[in-house]
């Protein structure tokens, strides 16, 4: 039996990270904790790129182009939909995750979900702290690994 464990080591390879501006109170701190992840993993800052679009609804166009450059071994999707009094959050929520999604199930570029879907600003906060519980860390370390097991089907990237 073969097994391949999750290895997080970035050395040598440049990842995408495309952030919603919208709650940008929100998406700033999960970037933090995105590139944090990433440089504590050998990723050299000079190979972190931060692409800023407007909104979550913009985030699955930006990966797909990113993923489509073949210029990233893996993309960072962050992002904050925060409920309001009508159903313009559902839609939104199902569209970025979808769109998201549907990159990462081609199996062409480790790609990491850190989008926020929560009820309350209070919620969103809890998940951006500076600590082990920021979503924006835990998207870009599954990003790495991802990319790692990626790597051992040269003919995907």
């Amino acid at each position: 039996m073969n097994e391949h464990k999750e290895n997080p080591l970035g050395e040598n390879k440049h990842f995408a990270i495309v952030v919603a501006r919208f709650n940008e109170f929100i998406t700033s701190e999960l970037l933090d904790g995105a590139i944090r992840a990433l440089t504590e993993n050998k990723v050299q800052s000079e190979n972190i790129d931060v692409w800023w679009v407007p909104g979550a609804l913009e985030i699955p166009a930006m990966v797909r182009t990113c993923a489509q450059s073949k210029r990233y071994h893996g993309i960072v999707a962050i992002g904050c939909i925060i409920k309001g009094a009508t159903d313009h959050y559902k839609y939104v929520c199902d569209q970025a995750m979808s769109g998201v999604q549907a990159v990462a199930n081609t199996g062409t570029v480790a790609v990491g979900n850190a989008i926020l879907t929560v009820r309350e600003v209070d919620h969103a906060s809890e998940r951006a702290r500076k600590n082990a519980d920021n979503k924006g860390w835990e998207a870009a370390m599954a990003t790495l690994m991802m990319s790692n097991h990626l790597a051992q089907f040269p003919s995907q990237m």
